[in-house]
């Protein structure tokens, strides 16, 4: 008697791996609970099924699905293993700790000190930077992208105001105290047109316009706080390890890279998982600005650009001039040395030369306009590879002629955007150490290993041993056949492996004409530069119909190797500058020596001196003002000078010089003759003769 009814049951609502099709909703009596918890228990043994989870190492266990990552990882590892943890590639594809896994699964656990760590980190904070500016400024500001990129992470927002330090240091503020409040990463999935509308109501015109080219049937979505963020993740479990980072700079950014767009405040900072990590990586930018070779270039008098010059051009002053006469003449020698033979190339050409060569089709972007010459539409270069053609080209090849080994330190011009101008580093003219070699099938492998040889010799003359090695194999769109890819490759991994160098294989990153290797330099503070590549090209030798006369007396196609070994001169010096802050070894000094006079007694003798040195080929000058002699000899060491010569009247008496080093350090009095040999024996020694 008064049997009462529960509401509206769901007999099987709480079971997630049973399919919509057997849900449904009962009204019952109370009478019938205990059969309904037994019809619950015994469908959700119907439903759900084991899976394996097996970690990257082998070890694997069989659990229920579903199961989230979290909850995995807790039967195959140790709890400190766990603490390190903050994500998994499960089978290839990052998910965060929060994921659930349905299916067969492989675990590669991504810990705290990897690199890829550390990005998810730094793409964490990006998220927490933008949670605390509208924590503060409110949804007046609006939100674009934000991700993590080498050395941090930047986000780019929309506000009338512009951000200052004082804002720097309350956001920072909040970030910490959203740290501390150790939020969730809470991530959430939505169909793409409800996610649209969502935004749309928020005003976030940026988040809508990715959204609408997306073009995908859901989006997710990840939530820290009030803050809810478009993207694809993974993030870490919680805000907790955000303590470590750094807001840097601001600077403006156009909406997606298009200066048609919205122009934008980037907000750029780092973050790492200690303090220590993080204090080492601001003192090395403290360091890098010191180094810049900008500051530098105009401390020493060494380049100059202006505006009614063009940006971008470089203009050499008499000393940066030197330096860049002292990198080519070695550049020269050491390639005459190793069998190569120098040419020299036009700086425009015939429009239909890079129609032939296909510069227009692929790279028109990067050339500047043409100019009518005689009824004639000519173009500046923006390489030099159809000009050695050209010289190939003008007249017959034997199979005895090969390898040709052809190289120019040849200007060539690009246009680039006047915000990415920066320095020697990326400018509008400059000068490739350029170089190709035409061989033989049979011959390209011992190539390429001599090319490294020359290459890795000479990084180590100015000082680079550490570098990285990529290989770049064939990418979706190329040309020629998969046998040349494959042959071409082929070398160039036998000849890394030949040398013993350790490399890494760039999928898909050749270029579309053949495979390459890039090498990455490492300055002394660790920063990598792109400067040398070697690649193997298969489409110019096609297009320009070129051949050679084999063994068999049949036409055949060379191969053709494009080398580079600094890259630009321009850049090459750029990142001397920076790697040594101006203070060069003696070898390619622009000054090696300065004299400096106590009194104007010893004038003419400085004089004697400095005539005496110039025709010993030292490059040396004179500072013989009538001024205090700390007051020149500091002026020498900022101008960073290796040898001072100090003049008195004691060294005037016995044709002596005394020469104190620009650390301050001071050797015995030396003849003229002893100071010209000791030059002359350290130079010889930094070349490496």
């Amino acid at each position: 008697m008064g049997e009462r009814y529960l509401d509206v049951v769901d007999v099987v609502g709480s079971i997630p791996s049973a399919p919509t099709k057997y849900k449904a909703k009962v009204r019952t009596t109370l009478t019938a609970r205990r059969l309904l918890f037994s019809l619950y228990f015994y469908m959700e043994r119907i439903f759900s099924m084991d899976i394996v989870i097996t970690l990257q190492d082998g070890e694997a266990v069989t659990v229920a699905a579903p199961i989230t990552v979290r909850e995995a990882l807790e039967r195959l590892l140790s709890n400190k293993q766990r603490k390190r943890t903050i994500a998994v590639l499960a089978n290839g594809i990052a998910l965060d700790l929060s994921r659930t896994l349905t299916t067969d699964t492989t675990l590669q656990p991504i810990l705290i000190e990897t690199a890829e760590g550390l990005d998810i980190l730094r793409h964490s904070t990006a998220h927490v930077m933008a949670q605390a500016v509208r924590d503060i400024f409110g949804t007046n500001v609006k939100v674009a992208i934000g991700p993590s990129i080498d050395n941090g992470f930047y986000y780019d927002f929309q506000r009338n105001e512009p951000f200052s330090t004082e804002d720097f240091e309350k956001i920072e503020e909040r970030m910490h105290a959203i740290a501390n409040e150790r939020q969730q990463f809470i991530r959430t999935e939505l169909p793409s047109g409800e996610a649209i509308e969502l935004f749309e109501k928020q005003g976030e015109k940026y988040k809508v316009e990715l959204l609408r080219d997306l073009e995908a049937e859901t989006v997710s979505f990840y939530r820290i706080g009030e803050f809810t963020d478009l993207c694809r993740g993974p993030h870490l479990p919680d805000t907790s390890l955000v303590q470590s980072f750094k807001l840097l700079r601001v600077a403006g950014a156009y909406w997606r890279g298009d200066e048609k767009n919205d122009v934008l405040q980037r907000i750029y900072g780092t973050a790492f998982f200690d303090q220590k990590a993080l204090n080492k990586y601001l003192n090395d930018l403290e360091e890098a600005k010191k180094r810049d070779h900008r500051k530098l270039g105009r401390e020493l008098d060494l380049f100059t650009t202006q505006d009614t010059i063009g940006p971008g051009l470089i203009l050499w002053q008499p000393k940066g001039a030197q330096l860049r006469r002292l990198i080519e003449d070695y550049w020269k020698d050491e390639h005459y040395r190793h069998d190569y033979e120098l040419l020299y190339t036009p700086h425009i050409a015939r429009q239909d030369l890079w129609k032939t060569s296909g510069h227009l089709d692929f790279y028109s972007e990067n050339m500047y306009s043409p100019m009518d010459i005689d009824e004639v539409k000519y173009q500046l270069k923006p390489m030099n590879c159809p000009f050695h053609i050209g010289v190939y080209s003008s007249r017959k090849r034997s199979y005895r002629d090969f390898p040709l080994r052809w190289c120019e330190l040849g200007t060539v011009y690009r246009y680039e955007r006047a915000g990415a101008l920066h320095g020697l580093l990326r400018v509008r003219g400059f000068t490739q150490d350029d170089a190709h070699i035409f061989c033989r099938p049979d011959q390209l492998e011992e190539e390429i290993f001599n090319i490294l040889e020359l290459n890795l010799h000479i990084l180590k003359t100015f000082g680079f041993v550490d570098y990285d090695i990529y290989l770049s194999t064939r990418p979706e769109k190329y040309v020629g056949s998969d046998e040349n890819w494959q042959r071409a490759t082929d070398a160039l991994k036998l000849a890394l492996e030949k040398k013993g160098l350790e490399f890494m294989i760039d999928p898909g990153e050749g270029v579309f004409y053949g495979p390459k290797i890039d090498i990455k330099i490492k300055d002394i503070l660790g920063r990598a530069w792109q400067c040398s590549t070697i690649q193997v090209d298969f489409n110019l030798p096609e297009r320009f119909e070129m051949s050679y006369t084999g063994a068999d007396n049949n036409e055949h196609q060379p191969i053709m190797i494009h080398r580079a070994l600094m890259g630009s001169l321009e850049r090459f010096i750029g990142v001397l500058i920076e790697h040594y802050a101006g203070v060069f070894p003696l070898w390619f000094a622009p000054v090696q020596a300065r004299i400096l006079n106590i009194t104007d007694d010893q004038a003419d003798y400085c004089q004697g001196v400095y005539e005496q040195l110039r025709k010993a080929g030292i490059r040396i000058e004179k500072d013989v003002r009538n001024e205090k002699l700390n007051y020149k000899i500091r002026e020498a060491q900022l101008a960073k000078v290796p040898y001072m010569l100090i003049v008195g009247d004691k060294e005037k008496e016995h044709g002596t010089v005394t020469v104190r080093l620009r650390d301050g350090k001071n050797l015995p009095p030396l003849s003229i003759q002893e100071f010209a040999a000791k030059v002359a024996e350290e130079c010889q020694a930094g070349r490496g003769i």
